[in-house]
């Protein structure tokens, strides 16, 4: 079967190059001069013995981020080698690490790119982040003795049945796998079904529950509440997709019919939607600021569109509900850890497949609530903020779980020194 998977692979890289020039000539010129990467072609400097962690884009990378500095805190001698697959992931990795790391774009899992991308980092360990299954670079670790790790592994159902036709060619691409470092029991359980090699499988928990809260984010958010009034009630929707921006207006007028003064705060989940959400907000009578246009909202505002990445958890501190979306449409939900994390209550929609367990344990443990239809979100979110009391039962509750599940990335940072040593 990696046989015919490679074969496939080679059919339809003339669509890879066509897809590469297609955004080249969307993207800035950064982009168009870093395609060649995909296909091993980079320079690099010499590396011997690397330390690789891949992310596939931005939820992936802020997941890693604890991981990394414990990698460059622990192994201060040790090259840093960070890959994305997305330009946003590359993005967020330069804004958190600079040049602290070495950047590169993953290459497509051809043989001859592989081999090209190892022989540069040469890596002495290679951790992937979450859920990436490529067959012909797996292989090629194992060939080279290189140990590799998946960390902070998740597999959904939805993923599960995804993968299920290929488990003849999952299924021995696992096994070249040293160390899976699951999130959860039920992560753990579909990989051995997926046919990883049951001893070689541990839970880990997730790692997102060790990421730091950015410095001065609190801070920050603290003196927009005085800039706004601390009585202005406020609430954010984080990581939109197309489809959930028009209910999240449509809550707005709901809310703003009884608190007139209300702010909403709106972030969408991908740079292109940026002026698209902002055009929407203002088509539909809002009083509509952005953050790369006015910083921070003033009182007249209605409507405030976070159109930068990154910048989310100072207005996540800033605010009394936060609507964590992707969730109102079957995308599979957003990070519900980042308001957890500062005691800010959270509202879900009914699809959360990607953090179905923390979601379940947040909703549990009473630190979350389910919005169980697109026309009930405003309903939702205007009992909140109509409840302080209950916010403030709920922002505590959100607190608790996420302190408890803390301790993920020291207990892989455990397996690594083994794995390391050995």
């Amino acid at each position: 079967m990696r046989y015919l998977y490679t074969l496939a692979m080679y059919l339809v890289t003339p669509l890879l190059v066509l897809r590469l020039l297609v955004r080249s000539v969307r993207s800035d010129t950064t982009y168009r001069r870093r395609w060649p990467e995909r296909f091993g072609f980079f320079k690099a400097p010499g590396f011997v013995g690397s330390l690789w962690v891949h992310a596939v884009s931005v939820g992936e990378v802020n997941a890693a981020e604890p991981l990394i500095k414990a990698l460059r805190r622990d192994y201060p001698r040790a090259p840093l080698v960070v890959t994305t697959v997305t330009p946003t992931g590359k993005a967020r990795v330069q804004q958190l690490f600079g040049d602290s790391v070495f950047h590169v774009y993953l290459p497509y899992d051809l043989p001859f790119s592989v081999s090209r991308f190892l022989k540069k980092v040469r890596p002495r360990l290679a951790l992937i982040v979450e859920t990436e299954i490529w067959p012909n670079l797996y292989f090629a670790c194992r060939r080279r003795g290189i140990p590799l790790m998946i960390v902070n592994a998740r597999l959904s159902d939805r993923s599960m049945r995804g993968y299920k036709p290929m488990r003849g060619l999952a299924r021995p691409a696992l096994r070249c796998v040293d160390l899976i470092a699951a999130q959860s029991r039920a992560d753990a359980a579909r990989y051995r079904l997926l046919g990883a090699d049951p001893q070689k499988i541990m839970v880990a928990g997730n790692m997102k529950f060790d990421m730091p809260i950015p410095e001065g984010a609190v801070e920050a958010g603290a003196a927009m509440r005085a800039h706004w009034g601390p009585r202005r009630p406020v609430w954010m929707a984080a990581s939109t997709h197309e489809g959930e921006e028009l209910a999240v207006f449509e809550a707005h007028l709901a809310v703003l019919k009884r608190l007139p003064d209300a702010l909403l705060v709106i972030a969408p989940r991908h740079p292109e939607r940026f002026r698209l959400v902002e055009n929407a907000g203002r088509s539909l009578g809002f009083s509509v600021a952005t953050h790369s246009a006015d910083g921070v909202p003033s009182a007249r505002h209605q409507v405030f569109v976070i159109d930068a990445m990154g910048q989310m958890m100072p207005f996540f501190a800033a605010s009394d509900v936060a609507f964590v979306a992707g969730s109102l449409v079957p995308i599979g939900g957003h990070n519900v850890l980042e308001p957890a994390a500062l005691s800010v209550p959270v509202l879900v929609g009914p699809h959360t497949f990607n953090f179905e367990e923390i979601t379940r344990s947040l909703i549990d443990q009473g630190g979350a609530e389910r919005v169980g239809a697109v026309d009930c979100l405003g309903k939702e979110v205007l009992g909140l903020l109509l409840d302080p009391g209950r916010r403030e039962r709920m922002g505590e509750a959100a607190q608790r779980v996420f302190d408890r599940e803390r301790g993920a990335v020291q207990r892989i940072m455990q397996t690594i020194d083994a794995l390391l040593q050995e």
